[in-house]
């Protein structure tokens, strides 16, 4: 379930060519690695100073973020209260009490396949290439058996975290990308840039319009190949967020193990190559696509069509695109 993982398809974001007498609007973009990822920040104005103090003003919000959220810094607050897991309650800012509160919600809505304490499953899978056989089952059991998102306690008037047993961890790698880029954008518009787009490698946020006054163009690639594309949105004001099985990954005799993990079986997902959400939100649409993922798409596309303004784009095994109520084949615009 980690995605963290940067587990996304690559999202090809189209810029229209700058006609000159058109209009003195102009693109600018950054394109850098921020929480162990490659992010994109583009920002569309008139003011050259502008756009590169919210393009600078971005980045200074996502490397806050990571700061406050890593698991891997001993220095964060989500690391405090992983060493305190089964020992003390850990005093936390309004800030990440809220994120991990919202998690819980997510959790409970997917009925726990969504769990930011998978994180006690990193020292079982690694996908950094070093591993050559599959994890011990006795390991694994023991490890899924601290992953639950009900023991993880909140005290609202105290802002406190309290993981109840021994060896439980949290992460954000399957919500934290969202997130950074939900405030990412939150700032650049606070600084007056009307049209823009964060893109934390696949959980993207655009708002706006592009330059020559069109939607932004958002193409999905293909799983099977990188150098395709499934599907094309044309989108304004809306968040399109990817999982996928290709881009990171295990390999064990000769099988390809993806780094999604199903939190109550602690085993990798097979049957579904991608899942694209489109919302309002990075947030919800990272923690959600993960969770559809998993879920499949019998339960996975259910569980979107209940949801308002939400839709989904989910490539099967068999590599059929299967769809959500909302989502009109036309509108996509299919790659034959």
């Amino acid at each position: 379930m980690n995605k963290l993982l940067s587990s996304q398809l690559l999202i090809l974001i189209l810029l229209s060519s700058y006609l000159p007498g058109q209009s003195e609007i102009k693109t600018h973009k950054k394109v850098l690695k921020l929480m162990g990822t490659r992010f994109e920040i583009i920002s569309v104005t008139k003011n050259k100073v502008l756009a590169q103090k919210s393009i600078d003003a971005a980045i200074n919000e996502i490397v806050r973020i990571e700061k406050l959220i890593s698991s891997w810094d001993e220095n964060s607050q989500t690391s405090k209260i992983n060493r305190n897991a089964g020992i003390n309650p850990v005093n936390v800012d309004k800030e990440l009490f809220q994120l991990i509160k919202r998690s819980k919600k997510i959790s409970t809505l997917t009925n726990g396949i969504f769990d930011i304490s998978f994180a006690s499953l990193d020292k079982i899978w690694k996908f950094d290439g070093s591993m050559s056989k599959l994890p011990d089952e006795l390991d694994m059991i023991k490890s899924v058996s601290k992953i639950n998102f009900k023991n993880i306690i909140l005290d609202e008037n105290e802002l406190t975290v309290f993981l109840i047993s021994k060896g439980m961890k949290i992460g954000f790698g399957g919500i934290g990308k969202g997130y950074a880029a939900n405030k990412a954008k939150k700032i650049m518009q606070e600084l007056g840039i009307a049209n823009g787009v964060v893109n934390a490698s696949g959980d993207l946020n655009a708002w706006g319009k592009q330059e020559d006054g069109k939607e932004w163009g958002i193409a999905i690639t293909d799983p099977n190949n990188k150098d395709k594309n499934i599907a094309w949105l044309n989108i304004s004001d809306k968040s399109v967020v990817t999982s996928g099985n290709y881009e990171k990954f295990a390999v064990i005799d000769g099988k390809n193990y993806t780094h999604i993990i199903n939190p109550i079986t602690g085993m990798p997902i097979s049957g579904t190559k991608s899942v694209t959400i489109i919302s309002n939100d990075a947030e919800f649409g990272d923690a959600l696509s993960t969770s559809v993922f998993i879920l499949g798409e019998q339960h996975g596309i259910a569980l979107v069509n209940k949801l308002k303004n939400v839709e989904c784009i989910l490539v099967n095994s068999q590599n059929e695109l299967i769809t959500s109520n909302g989502i009109d084949l036309n509108y996509i615009n299919v790659d034959k």
